[in-house]
């Protein structure tokens, strides 16, 4: 009888598939985007594109962000041969040791880029990385404090660069607070699609908790709470632009609303999953016409 062939320690192709590189980019994207048409220029008066700093965060966020995937996927490799066996890497392109070392030196490499751009900067990216973890190990097998968390840190990644230059802090407040919410919702819509997995491993999300019928009662309400706090903010900026841009996105918004009402096939959920990700693709883009 012939032993079943062992999986590589590393594959390149099992590294890229991990680190999800398109959201990678898009957080990149973010940020870039946010620092250009937000921030414009440094407090000393230098074209903020011209800011090695700006890269510096840039880089620190993306290496962070590719991080906590990995270890998202190391605690949920069960999980995940159960919700899409076809995209498991570890066991099969990588060993799981190697995800574990891979992950600690890409925190420790992001933290220290971190505090290469300020000392303030390396203190949040400490405890980005510290959440990432915590969420992967424990958060997320709980209902709503893991979807917070990840919401969260989704926005952090726009604030951040506000928090740095100490420029247009209502603006990129705005954009943060769209981030979060969009997030949250997709994360919510993540664990309606992956509930079978969950519940078989013993997770505690919210569609496993309250039910189907219930958690989408919770998108609704998180819904309105987003477009009051999008339109209260919107209106203390008094920016016309602004009111434009958030105006025809709501169509979008109520049409992306519709069809999580109409949703209840997995195939359903993972299309709007990937919505989720045009709308906040669609808020970045929105940031060059401020």
């Amino acid at each position: 009888m012939k032993n079943p062939k062992a999986s590589p320690v590393f594959t390149f192709g099992g590294f890229i598939k991990i680190i999800r590189p398109e959201n990678l980019l898009l957080v990149a994207f973010a940020q870039l985007m946010t620092a250009f048409f937000l921030v414009g220029t440094t407090n000393a008066g230098l074209p903020v594109l011209k800011d090695y700093h700006l890269y510096l965060l840039i880089i620190s966020t993306v290496i962070l962000t590719a991080s906590g995937y990995m270890i998202n996927d190391y605690y949920d490799v069960k999980i995940d041969y159960v919700n899409r066996p076809k995209a498991v890497v570890i066991g099969k392109g990588m060993k799981r040791r190697m995800v574990m070392i891979l992950h600690t030196v890409m925190n420790v490499v992001g933290i220290l880029v971190g505090l290469l751009v300020h000392p303030k900067i390396g203190a949040i990216t400490f405890v980005a990385a510290f959440l990432l973890w915590l969420y992967s190990n424990t958060l997320k097998r709980l209902p709503f404090i893991g979807n917070l968390t990840v919401a969260s840190l989704t926005g952090l990644a726009i604030w951040i660069v506000g928090i740095y230059y100490q420029k247009s802090e209502l603006l990129i407040i705005t954009y943060a607070i769209f981030a979060f919410f969009i997030n949250l919702i997709r994360e919510i819509l993540k664990d309606i699609e992956d509930r079978n997995g969950d519940r078989k491993h013993g997770c505690k999300t919210l569609p496993i908790v309250l039910g189907f019928r219930k958690t989408k009662n919770i998108i609704f309400i998180i819904a309105f709470l987003f477009v009051a706090s999008i339109l209260f903010v919107t209106f203390k900026i008094n920016e016309p632009l602004l009111f434009l841009y958030f105006g025809g996105l709501s169509l979008f918004f109520i049409a992306f609303m519709v069809k999580i009402y109409k949703a209840d096939r997995k195939s359903h959920f993972s299309e709007l999953s990937t919505i989720s990700k045009l709308l906040m693709l669609t808020g970045i883009l929105s940031m060059g016409f401020l």
